[in-house]
């Protein structure tokens, strides 16, 4: 039965569909990957700046993951979560933290950060107690090549 229909349509259109189709996907996995490493990056940063002892007594730091688990759209803000795990002294950290992202003239900032001890679902209501005075730029590691 397929064979007639495939016979009709012609091999540049298939072709056009095949480009047109996957082109789509790479730009979706390019955001993807462009949004991880920025999280990435920015956690590195914000974690192993000279005043972050918040979490760590004080104690050296070592980042030993750092995974992305989700993006949210909630009106003119992305929400990113995720989770660090960490060595703090000789004792093993997870840690959980949702980075609120707005596009101000065309290019993404950070505007709320918290990170937690403990797993919790963030919503753009509780994220707004957690303004961020920019410390780490959220771009400030990733390079566009296209």
């Amino acid at each position: 039965m397929l064979r007639p229909v495939i016979k009709i349509i012609p091999p540049w259109v298939i072709l056009f569909l095949i480009v047109f189709l996957s082109d789509g996907v790479m730009a979706d996995e390019g955001d993807f990957n462009r949004l991880e490493m920025s999280f990435k990056n920015f956690l590195t940063c914000e974690l192993t700046r000279l005043e972050a002892t918040d979490h760590f007594n004080g104690q050296p730091l070592k980042i030993t993951m750092i995974d992305m688990f989700d993006v949210q759209n909630e009106s003119d803000l992305k929400i990113i979560t995720g989770a660090v795990g960490c060595f703090a002294g000789d004792k093993f950290l997870t840690l959980y933290a949702a980075v609120g992202i707005k596009t101000i003239l065309d290019k993404e900032q950070v505007a709320y950060y918290v990170i937690r001890d403990k797993d919790f679902s963030i919503l753009a209501t509780e994220l707004f107690k957690f303004p961020y005075k920019e410390r780490c730029k959220w771009t400030q590691y990733w390079i566009d090549v296209q």
